[in-house]
């Protein structure tokens, strides 16, 4: 890690506990850097991908009265493709234009793109739904559930502002229990005084911006209860976005609770100049630019209700918001091994695309803001909601800055040199 930081700066290491530096770096200390990316394509715009996805399927546009928009398809499951903040504004979601250009299936990861997608957890463990029973937890052998990654999803209901999607299917764990459920996913185009709501700030008139939500009901439609001696299931939200040039994810946490803030193993433990971790202000900077395959999580004790991510050369700040209940301790745990904690898994969740081995190509080039319910211990005939929003805006900084620090307690001024 390189010096320089304002405040004092947490590694976090491969064991369980972090270490601290308790030094208070001198008032002119350089801000900390990021090493420059690779060039980063130009993105499509928001009408050149739309006419792209209707080349290859249906493709339903929600557009609101201040200009943002969302591309929505039953197709490919009920996701939010892409948004936009205006007209010919770029397409902020990823589309992974080979792959649907192929028009392969079955494969490990159909991965079609989508900022908003429909997952189950968890992906790893003993009760891991994406591996084969008594294979091991290797890339080799990683399989997404076919059903959540084909076939289109009934509309349900369906207005201006919103689409009601629904679909019933069963899944297995790693241990061969078998789940039978519906799940009803709601898409959302949400207007100013929605925003005005959820975020608890008036948007400032001098920003662009989009913003949308997914409120995913899953309801245990088999004869028994669903218990964690078996494996319990969660809803999984995964927003998928086209990196632009220095993007970093930001993730605010507590900083009362003791133990681990983030756990950045999931793929190998994370260079400290990809992940920067401010113990005195409180948050995190993981470095968005997939090229470096890398993923990190944090837990319920320290995860708050909101993350994002911020381009400076973009002007570009996208705020995730999600259900997170009071008191909630138990969620499933994703790790690729088996498990002796397998409720004690993160809220929330941020990828980075790279190639996953030497000489193999990566997922698409993405990123991820991910975001999880608790443990789902159903009875016949119960449900669980969690809702995930996501917000884009673009315009003058200053603005950026009042809206990063209401809603996720940081300053942009704080954050790493992209």
């Amino acid at each position: 890690m390189r010096s320089g930081w304002l405040r004092s700066v947490l590694l976090s290491s491969s064991s369980a506990a972090l270490l601290a530096c308790q030094t208070t770096a001198p008032h002119h200390a350089a801000k900390p850097t990021m090493p420059a990316s690779s060039h980063v394509p130009a993105p499509k715009t928001f009408e050149e991908d739309v006419a792209f996805l209707a080349q290859h399927g249906p493709i339903k546009v929600l557009t609101s009265a201040s200009g943002g928009r969302i591309a929505v398809s039953s197709q490919y499951q009920a996701r939010v493709m892409t948004s936009a903040v205006g007209e010919r504004k770029p397409s902020l979601g990823f589309i992974n234009r080979q792959f649907i250009e192929a028009g392969k299936t079955g494969t490990a990861f159909d991965n079609y793109g989508g900022e908003d997608r429909f997952w189950l957890g968890p992906e790893g463990g003993q009760y891991g739904l994406y591996f084969p029973a008594g294979k091991p937890f290797s890339f080799d052998f990683w399989q997404t559930p076919p059903t959540l990654q084909e076939g289109a999803w009934q509309v349900r209901a369906e207005s201006p502002t919103s689409i009601t999607y629904a679909h019933a299917f069963s899944v297995a764990n790693y241990e061969q229990r078998e789940f039978k459920l519906e799940v009803e996913r709601t898409l959302t185009l949400l207007s100013p005084e929605q925003a005005r709501q959820r975020l608890g700030i008036a948007l400032p008139p001098s920003l662009s911006w989009v913003g949308f939500s997914s409120e995913n009901t899953l309801r245990n439609t088999g004869p028994d209860t669903w218990q964690e001696h078996s494996g319990l299931l969660s809803v999984w939200i995964l927003g998928m976005f086209a990196p632009v040039a220095g993007t970093q994810v930001i993730i605010p946490f507590e900083t009362a609770p003791s133990g681990e803030v983030v756990n950045d193993r999931y793929f190998g433990k994370v260079p400290a100049d990809r992940l920067l971790v401010n113990t005195n202000k409180g948050f995190l900077a993981f470095r968005a630019d997939g090229q470096y395959r890398s993923k990190i999580g944090l837990g319920p004790a320290r995860a708050k209700h909101a993350l994002g991510s911020y381009s400076e050369p973009a002007q570009l700040l996208t705020l995730v918001l999600y259900t997170k209940p009071s008191g909630a301790t138990r969620y499933v745990n994703s790790m690729w091994e088996r498990q002796s904690s397998p409720y004690a898994g993160d809220v929330i969740n941020s990828y980075n695309d790279g190639p996953p081995a030497p000489g193999k190509p990566p997922l698409g080039g993405f990123y991820e803001i991910e975001s999880s319910s608790p443990a789902a211990a159903l009875a016949p005939g119960e449900s669980l909601v969690h809702e995930h929003q996501t917000y884009h805006f673009s315009g003058p900084r200053a603005d950026l800055e009042l809206l990063a620090q209401r809603v996720l307690g940081v300053s942009l001024g704080e954050l790493p040199t992209p």
